[in-house]
C-alpha cells in the first residue's frame, strides 16, 4: 500500500499532490471529499468545469461502496444542479484509485420514488444497497481501476490524456509492439487469477497463459480476431483445443471467469483493443516471449533475432551454394512459430514442426498472411519422442518430407536448421552451493534412454540430444544448428565427440545475449555440418561479430584440449601448515569468480580447492593469476584453462610476477577476522605499524629471511632460500602503490594492525544494508591510492597474459 496508516485529510492532500499538481484541488463542493478542476484566475467569467469528484478512505476499502457513498452524497444534495458535472466519478484509498465516466451512471440521479435523505456513510440502509445493486454492473464494465504503486506510470498517464476541460470520450492507452509485453505482465497480475484454469495441470499439457492473453488482446468487443490462434475468446469465455473428433465432428473446450469477468472488464477497460493490424503479425509470431521461461528452454520457444536469421542464410549461401534452396530441403524440427525460415524462398523445399500445437496454430495463421510456408509442411511434431513414421502410415511426418529422409541421396540434400532449446543441467547456483545439477533435465524424453550410452552426460543438455538424434535419423544430411560451442570444447563433451563426427563447413559466434531472455556473457554459434563425412571434432574456426552484427575477427574452438589446469594444480596438495586455501571451482573464465584465496576451507561450502602451504605457494600464485590476470569477456567466457608445459618452472620472473599479483588482487579474500594474516607483505617499519604484526610470514618469504630449523612448523624443514625475491618494474610497481595503501591506512586512528588488503577496503568502504562491499569510498585519498593499485595491477596482468599463452594455460 503507498498510503499507509495516514487520516483521511493526509491522504487527500498527498494524491492530489502525487498525480494532480497540475489542477486545483483546493475547491470544496458540498461534502464531496475531493474535487478536481482546472485552476481559473478570477477575471474569468464562465462557471468552472469540474474533472472529478470522488470518495476518499483512508487505508484500505471496497471501492464499490465508496463510488456508492459518493452518488448519495451527490444525490442528496443534488449536487449536479449547483454545479456542472464533472467527466468524471471516483474513489480512492490508500492503495488505489477508481474512475467512471459520469456520462454511464447519471441516470441514477433521476430514479422515481428514491428516498436520498438517508446518512450516505451508512452502508446498511435499503437504499444504500439498491444504489449498489443498480450500479454494480456499471461499475463491473465501465471502471478504471489503478493500484498506486503498480500502476503508478499509467495512472499519472491516463491523468494527463483524459483531465482535459471540453474532453468528449476517454482516452486508453494504445497498444503497439512495444509495450505488449508489459501489458501482459500487469495481465498476469489481474486477469489471470480470474481465470477458471488450473495452472499447474495446464501447463503440463502445454497451455500457457499467454495463448489467452492473445486472445483478450487480438480481439474485438470481447471477440478474438484471429480465428486461429489456439485459445479464442467469445464475449463471456474462452474456447480452446478445437479439432474435430473422431466422429467427424466439431468439439472443442471451454473456460469461464471466476468473478463474472469483472477483473477482466476492469482491466480492458484502460487499453485501446485491438492493436494496429500491422502489429498483428509481429504479436504472433512473437508468442515465444508469453512462454514461461522453464518451458521455454525446455522445448526451445526462442525467438532468433533477424539479424542472426539472415547471417545464418548468408553462410548456408556460401558453404552450400548460391541455388541452395532450389537444390537442398529444408527441416526446421525446433520450429517455434517459425521465425528462422523467414527469408527462405522455395516453400515447396521448406518444412517446419514443433512441439506445441499452439505454434502450428500460430504458423498457419501466418500463412494465411503472407508467410512462405505450406499449410501440409507445418504440422505437430516431438523430434525426441516421436516415431519417425509418415501420416500414411499412423505417424505424424507429412509423407514428403518422410520420403526424402527414408531416401539415402535425398537425405544428403536435407538441411537441418535449428535453433533446438538449450536446457542444461547446471546453474550459477550449483557452484555456488545453493543449488544441485538438475541431472536428467531431459530424461522425459525417449531418446534419453536411448543415446545415454552413446553420449554420456550431454544427454541432460536438450540441444545435444537434438544433435544426436538428427545425426542418428539423418545420418547422412546437413545440420545447420545455433548453439553454444560446448559441444565442441565441452569438458562433459567428451563422449559426445567420440559419437558425433562430423565435417564442419563453417559458422560464427554472437554475443549469447543478444537473443531474447538470455542474460549470460558468452558466445552462442551458428555452425555448419556434413554429417556424411565422419570427421572427428578438433578444432574449428568461427567468424565473430558483435552485437550489430560487425565482424571483428576470428576464433578457435578445440576438441582436443590437454588436460584442465585444475588437475594440475591438485598435484601441489601436501600435508604442510596451512597459510590459507585456494578454491578451485570449474576451468573456464565464467567460473573465475568463485576463485579466490580465503583463510580456511571452512568458509566456503565447495569442497573443491588446494590448502596453501610454504611448499606449494609458488604454483597456487601461478594458477590464481592465470585466472585473474586476463578479463573474462562474453568471447572468451567457455574457454577451458589447461594443463601447462614446463616452462613456467624456470621462468623466475613469471613466477614472481603472479606472487605480486595474487598478493594485491581482489580475489584474495584473507582476512585477519577469519583468522591469523599471513599474507601481509610489507614488515612493520616499511608501513609505521603501530604494533608488531602476528605473522611476518610473506614478508620473510619475499626477503628470504626463512628459517631453515624450524621443522614441521608454518616455515616446513626444507632447505629455504635465502636470497630476497627480484621482481619486474610492473610487479615492483604494484608493491609500491601498495605500500602506499598500507601506510595511510596505518595513519588511522582505529586500524587492525594485522588488516589484509580485503580487510583495509572494508575498513574504507564499507558494507551496504544486505552485507555487501560497497563499490566506493568517500574517502578521497584511499580512492586516490586504490586506483593507482589497480592500475599497476592492470599493467603486470598484461605483462603476465603472453606468458600464460606461452605455457599452455591457454589455447589462442
Amino acid at each position: 500500500m503507498k498510503y499507509q496508516n495516514i487520516r483521511e485529510e493526509e491522504l487527500k492532500n498527498k494524491v492530489a499532490q502525487d498525480y494532480f499538481w497540475l489542477y486545483d484541488c483546493s475547491k470544496i463542493i458540498g461534502n464531496v471529499d475531493f474535487c478536481v478542476c482546472m485552476h481559473q484566475s478570477q477575471k474569468e467569467l464562465f462557471e468552472q468545469e469540474f474533472l472529478l469528484w470522488a470518495e476518499a478512505k483512508k487505508g484500505s476499502s471496497d471501492i464499490y461502496k465508496s463510488i456508492v457513498q459518493l452518488i448519495l452524497t451527490i444525490g442528496k444534495a443534488r449536487t449536479f444542479d449547483k454545479y456542472l458535472p464533472p467527466a468524471m466519478l471516483g474513489a480512492f484509498d490508500g492503495e488505489k484509485i477508481a474512475f467512471i465516466p459520469y456520462n454511464d451512471i447519471h441516470e441514477v440521479f433521476y430514479i422515481n420514488d428514491f428516498n436520498w435523505n438517508v446518512t450516505p456513510s451508512n452502508h446498511d440502509t435499503k437504499e444504500f444497497k439498491l444504489i449498489h445493486e443498480k450500479v454494480k454492473t456499471v461499475i463491473d464494465n465501465k471502471a478504471l481501476l489503478f493500484n498506486f504503486l503498480n500502476d503508478d506510470r499509467e495512472l499519472k498517464k491516463f491523468i494527463k490524456n483524459n483531465f482535459i476541460v471540453g474532453k468528449f470520450g476517454l482516452t486508453k492507452t494504445k497498444i503497439d509492439k512495444n509495450n505488449f509485453m508489459v501489458i501482459y505482465n500487469k495481465w498476469l497480475q489481474a486477469v489471470k487469477p480470474t481465470i477458471a484454469v488450473n495452472w499447474d495441470i495446464a501447463k503440463k499439457m502445454g497451455i500457457i497463459d499467454g495463448d489467452f492473453y492473445l486472445a483478450d488482446l487480438l480481439s474485438q468487443e470481447n471477440n478474438t480476431l484471429k480465428e486461429k490462434l489456439f485459445v479464442l475468446l467469445r464475449q463471456d469465455h474462452y474456447e480452446l483445443d478445437r479439432k474435430i473428433d473422431e466422429a467427424g465432428m466439431f468439439s472443442s473446450k471451454r473456460t469461464d471467469f471466476t468473478d463474472n469477468q469483472v477483473a477482466h472488464t476492469q482491466f480492458w477497460n484502460r487499453y485501446d483493443r485491438p492493436p494496429k493490424e500491422e502489429y498483428w503479425d509481429y504479436i504472433v509470431e512473437r508468442r515465444d516471449l508469453l512462454v514461461p521461461q522453464d518451458v521455454r528452454e525446455r522445448k526451445g520457444s526462442f525467438f532468433t533475432p533477424q539479424i542472426w536469421v539472415e547471417l545464418s542464410q548468408k553462410y548456408l549461401t556460401d558453404v552450400l551454394g548460391e541455388d541452395w534452396q532450389d537444390e537442398y530441403y529444408v527441416w526446421d524440427c525446433a520450429a517455434g512459430t517459425g521465425n528462422l525460415l523467414n527469408g527462405l524462398t522455395n516453400k515447396y523445399n521448406i518444412w517446419a514442426s514443433t512441439l506445441d500445437k499452439q505454434d502450428v496454430e500460430v504458423m498457419h495463421d501466418r500463412i494465411n498472411n503472407g508467410a512462405n510456408l505450406l499449410h501440409d509442411h507445418v504440422f505437430q511434431f516431438d523430434f525426441l519422442n516421436d516415431e519417425f513414421l509418415p501420416k500414411s502410415k499412423g505417424g505424424k511426418l507429412p509423407d514428403s518430407l518422410y520420403n526424402i529422409i527414408s531416401d539415402g541421396e535425398k537425405r544428403k540434400k536435407l538441411v537441418v536448421y535449428i535453433n533446438p532449446p538449450y536446457a542444461e543441467a547446471t546453474t550459477a547456483k550449483t557452484v555456488t552451493g545453493t543449488g544441485k545439477n538438475k541431472s536428467g533435465v531431459a530424461i522425459q524424453n525417449k531418446a534419453n534412454q536411448y543415446f545415454k550410452s552413446k553420449i554420456g552426460s550431454a544427454t541432460n543438455e536438450i540441444f545435444a540430444l537434438f544433435m544426436a538424434q538428427v545425426y542418428d535419423k539423418i545420418q547422412d544430411g546437413i545440420l545447420a544448428q545455433f548453439s553454444t560451442l560446448k559441444f565442441v570444447q565441452g569438458s562433459n563433451f567428451d563422449k559426445f565427440r567420440e559419437y558425433f563426427k562430423a565435417k564442419y563447413l563453417g559458422g560464427f559466434i554472437v554475443p549469447a545475449n543478444t537473443f531474447d531472455n538470455v542474460k549470460g556473457e558468452f558466445p552462442i554459434g551458428f555452425t555448419i555440418w556434413n554429417l556424411n563425412k565422419k570427421v572427428k571434432i578438433k578444432q574449428i574456426s568461427c567468424d565473430v561479430y558483435d552485437r550489430n552484427g560487425e565482424y571483428i575477427g576470428e576464433k578457435n574452438f578445440y576438441g582436443n584440449l590437454p588436460d584442465i589446469i585444475n588437475k594440475w594444480i591438485v598435484s601441489y596438495r601436501n600435508s604442510g601448515t596451512n597459510i590459507g586455501y585456494l578454491t578451485t571451482r570449474g576451468n573456464d573464465f565464467q567460473n573465475n569468480n568463485f576463485i579466490q584465496i580465503i583463510n580456511d576451507k571452512s568458509l566456503v561450502k565447495s569442497d573443491r580447492g588446494v590448502f596453501i602451504n610454504i611448499i606449494n605457494i609458488v604454483p597456487i600464485c601461478i594458477y590464481f593469476a592465470v585466472r585473474h590476470c586476463i578479463e573474462a569477456t562474453w568471447l572468451n567466457d567457455r574457454d577451458q584453462f589447461l594443463y601447462p608445459n614446463d616452462g613456467w618452472q624456470t621462468d623466475t620472473e613469471f613466477q614472481n610476477d603472479c606472487l605480486a599479483f595474487t598478493l594485491f588482487h581482489g580475489q584474495n579474500r584473507i582476512s585477519c577476522k577469519d583468522g591469523t594474516n599471513h599474507w601481509i607483505p610489507f614488515t612493520e617499519q616499511e608501513v609505521n605499524a603501530r604494533e608488531k604484526f602476528e605473522s611476518n610470514f610473506m614478508s620473510k618469504f619475499i626477503n628470504g629471511k626463512l628459517k631453515n630449523d624450524r621443522s614441521g612448523d608454518l616455515y616446513g624443514n626444507q632447505t629455504q632460500r635465502t636470497t630476497a625475491l627480484e621482481f619486474s618494474t610492473e610487479a615492483t610497481a604494484v608493491f609500491d602503490a601498495g605500500r602506499e595503501l598500507w601506510k595511510y591506512y596505518h595513519q588511522q586512528p582505529k586500524c587492525n594492525v594485522n588488516a589484509s588488503l580485503y580487510d583495509i577496503k572494508e575498513f574504507f568502504q564499507g558494507r551496504n544494508e544486505k552485507g555487501k562491499m560497497n563499490n566506493k569510498s568517500s574517502d578521497e585519498t584511499y580512492m586516490n591510492l586504490i586506483g593507482n593499485l589497480r592500475e599497476k595491477l592492470r599493467q603486470l596482468a598484461d605483462k603476465i597474459e603472453p606468458k600464460v599463452y606461452e605455457y599452455e594455460f591457454l589455447k589462442q
